[in-house]
């Protein structure tokens, strides 16, 4: 079996390297940083934490300085509970209007056996064709090759052929926002090593292999944004986001109901639904007003209500999910497999609505566990966080913020390194 194919078995069976490894996932309501160890082959937490997050606005920083106490935070007090003091992170992305580039990359091997630097090359054209303009790429990978007449070949490694080519799938933002949220981490005296597209990070933590190989779509419901993530044949092959989440919807209980947002998270958490024919109807709760002191000055409302405006937002949400995904063509191509995951795909009849609206067959996507991880890290919230943790502890680092050379003397370091970091630049 070549390089190549290993490459695949280390992503598959999740072999951890060893040594630290700190993630932040900065969100529009909440901030993640997680830190971790590989040891003896399995990842352990070592510390977790979670704060509010301050400055950012559907994704997008609009405040440095509330951005930056907010990571401050969190990494202080992950750092406080792991006992020990991280300087490279990776982070997780959501910003800038992440959208797919596509591009394809051939070459003439003339009957030539595939080679380590065969590939090496293909791959290097094929990541230097992932361009848009006004756009960054975060992220490049392979989806298929092609060996003479034969598609889908998944490892052309060690294979005949005259002609052999490649299709690879990239993620890119707007570099702006993206340059706004790297200063945010950086001003706390960290180094970002690398940035992954925040649906691909929780499509790693909450897909089983099958769903991965015959088609999932990965739904992260945000504060402030959906991310979408299409997955086939093992990869993802397309990325998109609808700029709604969870926030959008507290904030129209706080309009509707007049209530201080602080209140309508509460009534929303505690009280919400996705669906009227799974609400009870008959309670009725006690509402603080804006403004007001003392529950003497509180509305109290059918519990119902919550739910008439809680449904038209989600409705919207998944409405946009289903467009986006037609006017990719990956609503019928990904099949009929959906997976809803993040903070705000928690309130009940969520999950039933979303069949409704997609017509898919949806389940909840709790992420895999780790040892150290506290119940309370467990759930859809920290799928993007574990998905990075994941990510940073079997990409080695060079991938995460490659350098690269073309002196051969440099490619000694091994061909898995230098193609991971190929897809990873």
């Amino acid at each position: 079996m070549g390089d190549a194919s290993k490459i695949r078995t280390v992503k598959a069976e999740a072999t951890f390297r060893s040594g630290l490894v700190a993630v932040l996932d900065v969100g529009s309501s909440k901030t993640i940083c997680l830190i971790g160890r590989a040891e003896q082959g399995a990842m352990r937490v070592l510390g977790a934490a979670l704060r509010e997050s301050g400055g950012i606005k559907s994704g997008t920083v609009t405040s440095i300085v509330e951005a930056e106490e907010a990571i401050r935070d969190a990494v202080a007090a992950a750092e406080s509970r792991a006992d020990a003091r991280i300087q490279n992170v990776l982070i997780s992305v959501a910003c800038g209007s992440p959208i797919s580039i596509r591009a394809r990359a051939t070459a003439a091997l003339d009957g030539a056996l595939v080679s380590d630097a065969h590939l090496h090359a293909l791959l290097r054209e094929g990541r230097g064709r992932c361009q848009m303009e006004g756009y960054e790429v975060i992220q490049a990978a392979p989806t298929s090759y092609v060996v003479d007449e034969a598609r889908g070949v998944h490892d052309p490694s060690g294979m005949f052929c005259q002609r052999i080519g490649v299709s690879m799938h990239a993620v890119g933002v707007r570099p702006s926002p993206l340059a706004n949220l790297k200063l945010a981490v950086e001003r706390g005296h960290l180094s970002v090593v690398g940035c992954l597209y925040a649906g691909y990070a929780s499509g790693l933590s909450t897909l089983t292999d099958d769903e991965k190989q015959l088609g999932a779509t990965v739904i992260d419901m945000g504060g402030g944004v959906t991310s979408v993530a299409v997955f086939m044949e093992g990869q993802m092959v397309h990325a998109d986001v609808v700029p709604m989440g969870g926030s959008h919807v507290t904030s129209d209980l706080a309009r509707m109901l007049a209530a201080p947002i602080s209140a309508a998270e509460r009534l929303k958490t505690l009280y919400g639904a996705a669906l009227g024919d799974i609400e009870t109807g008959t309670d009725v709760i006690s509402v603080p007003q804006m403004g007001e002191d003392g529950d003497g000055y509180a509305n109290r409302v059918p519990r119902s209500m919550l739910t008439r405006i809680i449904q038209p937002r989600l409705e919207e949400i998944f409405a946009q999910v289903q467009e986006r995904l037609r006017a990719s063509g990956f609503d019928v191509a990904a099949g009929r497999r959906a997976v809803l995951t993040g903070g705000a795909c928690q309130l009940a009849g969520t999950r039933e609505l979303a069949q409704r609206v997609l017509n898919k067959q949806v389940r909840l996507g709790r992420p895999q566990t780790f040892n150290g991880l506290p119940a309370a890290s467990a759930g859809p919230d920290y799928a993007t966080a574990l998905g990075l943790l994941m990510a940073g502890a079997t990409m080695p680092p060079e991938a995460l913020n490659p350098e690269f050379d073309d002196e051969p003397k440099k490619r000694k370091r091994g061909f898995i390194r230098d193609l991971v970091a190929e897809l990873f630049g």
